[in-house]
């Protein structure tokens, strides 16, 4: 078992024009811009920590919908009135939403980047407040009242990008099989099975946290690796993990996982 203190650190993302990508996380997301190496940008949501790495590969083609890889990266930011704040903004900049959601355990936003690829902002709800049934966590997804949200206290304040203290919460991946994912994320990497209720996809994690990474297979059961020059996940890292140097690679989904 992976410990406690175990999280996702940052990911890496495949995008096809570097410039286009930057000012998208930084202008519609709220990310900083730490430095550039090359056609290779470093962003986080304060100086210290990189969590978002865009790498450029020139004539990148988008990932088929019915391929293995990323389904979102989930961005968690530090309170209610972070994830209003940031809701108030992509109205304002006219950013379609692809969804929304109240998980039981988090409120969600959805949306996608400029090369079409998915991503969450949420906020967890405390964790005295999560229920269990039958040793797993109870997870939903009902309708979230965006009013009720955009009128939370703090929210009226300007818009100054992402609040320090937000991380990386999750990556959720399509994969080929959940057996073969369990195989790998569960008996190899050490997360524990967290929420199997969901029809087609498993919720795992480290420490008693909803998920680190969600596996489903709603493209289809044996659905083909993305072509190599496919935009998308290139990796993530998994921090504090005991496993200095370790790296896998999640070869159905062309993922590769770092364990630090």
């Amino acid at each position: 078992m992976l410990p406690a203190s175990a999280h996702i650190g940052s990911a890496t993302l495949t995008v096809s024009d570097l410039d286009r990508s930057v000012a998208f996380y930084q202008d519609v997301l709220g990310f900083r811009e730490h430095r550039r190496e090359g056609r290779t940008a470093f962003l986080g949501a304060d100086g210290a920590r990189d969590l978002v790495v865009l790498e450029e590969l020139k004539g990148a083609v988008a990932r088929p919908r019915r391929s293995a890889g990323l389904f979102h990266v989930a961005i968690l930011v530090p309170s209610r009135a972070a994830l209003a704040r940031s809701l108030i903004h992509l109205v304002q900049r006219n950013w379609s939403l692809t969804g929304v959601a109240d998980h039981l355990v988090s409120e969600a936003l959805y949306l996608n980047d400029a090369d079409g690829l998915g991503l969450e902002i949420y906020r967890d709800r405390p964790r005295a407040e999560w229920r269990q049934q039958d040793g797993q966590i109870i997870m939903g997804t009902e309708a979230l009242d965006l009013d009720d949200l955009a009128s939370e206290p703090g929210a009226e304040g300007p818009w100054r990008g992402l609040d320090e203290g937000t991380v990386i919460g999750h990556i959720h991946l399509q994969v080929t099989t959940l057996e073969s994912a369990e195989a790998l994320y569960c008996d190899r990497i050490g997360f524990t099975p967290m929420l199997r209720r969901y029809t087609g996809a498993l919720f795992v994690a480290a420490g008693g946290y909803h998920h680190h990474v969600g596996l489903n297979v709603w493209a289809g059961i044996g659905v083909p690796p993305p072509p190599a020059k496919a935009v998308g996940l290139k990796g993530f890292t998994i921090e504090k993990s005991g496993m200095a140097g370790t790296s896998i690679l999640d070869e159905p989904t062309g993922v590769e996982i770092q364990l630090r």
